[in-house]
């Protein structure tokens, strides 16, 4: 299967579970790989053949900052699932990174990958 890749898709949004978070906000890192036939599109050179990875992008980041969530794992399955309704999409994989994620030790970052059919 082919895969239609966008990585490092970043939004300041408001998601956690402490309450500075929520009303500080902070960065999220979103990645996500799409499977599709690209085959048409290849063929044809049209747009319209396969999934336009311009307007997910624009999409994802839009639902991204929409609605507060508590859990990251809860914005990854609100992507997953907003890839999904495009008809082109077979299956999706999600990684919402948190690189300000309040530790009390010290790392890089925390993120979360989903798979879905």
């Amino acid at each position: 299967m082919d895969e239609i890749i966008i990585s490092g898709l970043t939004v300041f949004a408001h998601h956690g579970v402490l309450e500075h978070e929520t009303t500080l906000g902070q960065r999220f890192i979103i990645d996500v790989t799409v499977g599709v036939d690209t085959k048409k599109a290849a063929a044809t050179d049209a747009l319209e053949h396969t999934l336009n990875y311009g307007t997910l992008s624009q999409a994802i980041a839009d639902l991204a900052v929409a609605r507060p969530v508590k859990l990251i794992e809860t914005l990854a399955q609100d992507i997953a699932d907003l890839v999904l309704s495009d008809a082109q999409a077979q299956t999706v994989t999600v990684k919402v990174t948190k690189p300000q994620a309040p530790l009390t030790v010290l790392a890089d970052s925390v993120a979360v990958k989903i798979v879905r059919p």
